[in-house]
């Protein structure tokens, strides 16, 4: 990709890299929990490490209140790190000042060395000039692999690319490849699945993707206030009825650009919202007054994959229904069942992002047989809803 400058394009050897890293990471009473995030960012670690560098690591973690807080210290994930890297990682009490500039001064190139939370310092999300030359001193080439945090213009996501020499790591490198393989320059026909429960938090989303797509298929909850835009009852179930008009202007934009938007049209339905809930299906014109739409039906599960069998290029931000609960999870198991199959089979491009999306389709046993799953929430939807990331803006090549 020529569009972001990346570590091709960096001389390492003896060189001081900041490397901002995402290791805001699950731990439980001080020990790592999930890897996931540690593991995405190890070919960078090891690459530079390899390459001679003096490899230091700067993340922030959880949301400390006021200064420097034990519980949110870093030191039990640089051990995790270690274990993951298989060397020796160190570990500096602080990520500006002495504490910081002692231990790098102590490095040999190769060396690994984990600065303590950037978030201990407000200056940080403040995205301070004074605080971002303190870390710009320690440094003589920053590294972003951090796209999870890209959306955020903070010292150590953007700042340091105005101080230092920027370059995008493998991580970061990756997500931009595949995204904008996705979503840029994709092979047509191109659809996005679009689930969860609100239209609310996803409306640029649904309007940026209304221009890059031939086909929007609408799931989870959100697909209620768009059923109900056609007039169809929903009963009890989850539905924005101050954006019905909204979603009428959706499906209005859609028809006028030649753009097809697949809807539920039966539907998996419950008096209650609970685990083995006696539940029916029904087509969506009878949803009782009574009824819950917690999924989508059989037949909407046939039309989905009959048309996953005309695209090449497939984009997923959200469920189809309560997945957490069964047997609300069939919809979304049995889609993801069969993107995976055809991405296996070499036909099809598969990228999927967001929280719930993520252990959906490790639910489904799916995510591995992706093409990418990016395990950015915040970060994924902006790039999806058309805007700009500071901390990927900075590394554009100038």
């Amino acid at each position: 990709m020529t569009a972001f400058r990346t570590l091709d394009q960096a001389d390492v050897k003896g060189k001081r890299v900041l490397v901002r890293l995402d290791l805001n990471v699950p731990t439980e009473n001080g020990k790592v929990t999930d890897v996931t995030r540690i593991e995405r960012a190890a070919p960078t670690i090891t690459e530079l490490a390899g390459k001679g560098a003096k490899v230091i690591l700067l993340s922030h973690f959880g949301r400390p209140k006021a200064g420097p807080d034990p519980k949110f210290s870093l030191a039990p994930v640089a051990a995790a790190v270690a274990e993951v890297i298989g060397k020796p990682v160190g570990f500096a009490g602080d990520c500006i000042g002495p504490v910081a500039e002692k231990a790098i001064a102590a490095m040999q190139p190769g060396d690994v060395l984990c600065l303590e939370n950037t978030r201990f310092y407000k200056e940080e999300e403040k995205n301070d000039p004074a605080f971002v030359d303190k870390l710009a001193a320690l440094g003589d080439i920053w590294v972003n692999d951090a796209f999870s945090a890209a959306h955020r213009a903070h010292a150590s996501t953007e700042g340091l690319g105005h101080k230092l020499p920027a370059y995008a790591g493998r991580s970061m490198q990756a997500e931009l490849e595949a995204l904008t393989k996705a979503l840029e320059a994709p092979q047509r026909p191109v659809a996005a699945v679009v689930g969860g429960a609100k239209i609310s938090g996803k409306l640029d989303l649904l309007g940026n993707l209304l221009d890059k797509v031939d086909v929007l298929i609408i799931g989870g909850g959100m697909a209620n206030t768009f059923l109900a835009a056609q007039g169809k009852a929903v009963g009890k179930s989850l539905c924005e009825k101050d954006l019905i008009p909204t979603a009428n202007e959706i499906l209005a934009k859609a028809k006028a650009n030649g753009k097809e938007i697949v809807l539920p049209v039966d539907a998996v339905v419950a008096e209650k919202f609970e685990a083995k809930a006696p539940s029916k299906v029904v087509d969506v014109d009878h949803v009782g007054p009574n009824d819950m739409i917690l999924d989508i039906g059989p037949r909407s599960i046939e039309h989905v994959v009959s048309v996953l069998g005309r695209l090449k290029t497939l984009l997923w931000n959200g469920p189809f229904g309560a997945f957490e609960i069964e047997p609300f999870d069939t919809g979304t198991v049995e889609v993801a069942e069969a993107a995976a199959e055809l991405t296996a089979a070499g036909k099809l491009v598969t990228v999927a992002g967001g929280g719930d999306t993520v252990s959906a389709l490790n639910q489904a046993g799916a995510a591995d047989r992706f093409t990418y799953i990016s395990t950015a929430g915040g970060a994924f939807l902006e790039w999806l809803e058309g805007k700009a990331l500071p901390g990927v803006e900075i590394l554009r090549a100038k």
